[in-house]
């Protein structure tokens, strides 16, 4: 018998289809693997921004987990918008219970177009209950600055930054540089056990459909690492997915704010990849 490789996403619904849980299934399914879900909230969205979030209760999102977990058992799980402390709670319990291999923890706290998607109270249990279950945390420039309590306008800052980061529990953590000023954009690893860190650097492109970056990147990484890459390799493939996908997407028009990017810019990975049980 052969297997598929799974990524469970434990995230929010977009309904224009361009972040959130949408996302995250179009790359992982792009990449080659089963994608699962959980949904931890209904959002009302488009390209122009967030209307309203509804959130699923907690039993609701610990059972969605449950069902998957006892049946398919993905072997890596992405984490994404976790706007309420006991939908974090119910999370962590879940993880708790069925150990998955990997955890790739994207803390959406604030939409491309400015929403506040996590109150104080639910970052102070995410961080407590979900960054020491995690193997990646992958906060963006503002979210960074969030949980380190200080600006951070440079790659040294961002270095230092994902270190002091590490003290929440973490297995590593992925400063994102997007919103740097400059012509290039740099994300920095920091991986626990590791003295240095990881520069990751590329030209910026010029596009306004940057909607749901983030989670298509979480979602990447934890694709390769249910592939088998290790953790530097996945976050270099991932990156570089994203990176085609916002040059393969930046002059399609999709709605009337921040599109998305292409997910489905490279057809020669479009196929699901077996294993050997």
């Amino acid at each position: 018998m052969k297997a598929y490789p799974c990524v469970m996403t434990i995230a929010g619904s977009d309904c224009s289809g361009g972040a959130g849980i949408q996302a995250d299934i179009k790359t992982i399914s792009a990449l080659g693997v089963y994608a699962a879900s959980a949904v931890t909230s209904v959002t009302v969205q488009n390209t122009c921004g967030v209307r309203e979030i509804f959130p699923v209760p907690p039993r609701i999102v610990g059972a969605q987990i449950e069902a998957v977990m006892e049946d398919i058992r993905p072997e890596s799980v992405k984490i994404g918008m976790v706007g309420d402390p006991e939908v974090a709670e119910a999370i962590a319990g879940s993880l708790l219970r069925f150990r998955p291999r990997f955890v790739v923890f994207d803390p959406v706290m604030v939409s491309t177009s400015g929403c506040k998607l996590m109150d104080d109270r639910a970052v102070s249990v995410v961080v407590e209950k979900l960054f020491p279950l995690s193997t990646l945390v992958t906060p963006n420039l503002s979210e960074a600055e969030v949980l380190a309590g200080r600006k951070i306008a440079s790659p040294d800052e961002m270095e230092r930054a994902a270190a002091d980061l590490l003290r929440f529990g973490s297995g590593a953590v992925l400063v994102k540089g997007g919103h740097l000023p400059g012509g290039m954009m740099c994300d920095v690893l920091r991986v626990r056990g590791k003295e240095d860190a990881v520069r990751f650097a590329s030209p910026k492109i010029d596009s306004s459909n940057t909607h749901g970056t983030g989670c298509t990147l979480s979602s990447a990484i934890a694709a390769f690492l249910a592939l088998g890459h290790p953790l530097e390799s996945a976050v270099a493939e991932a990156k570089e997915y994203v990176y085609k996908g916002i040059e393969a997407g930046k002059d399609v028009r999709i709605g009337h704010g921040h599109g998305p990017l292409n997910h489905f810019h490279s057809p020669e990975r479009m196929h699901i990849f077996c294993k050997d049980e």
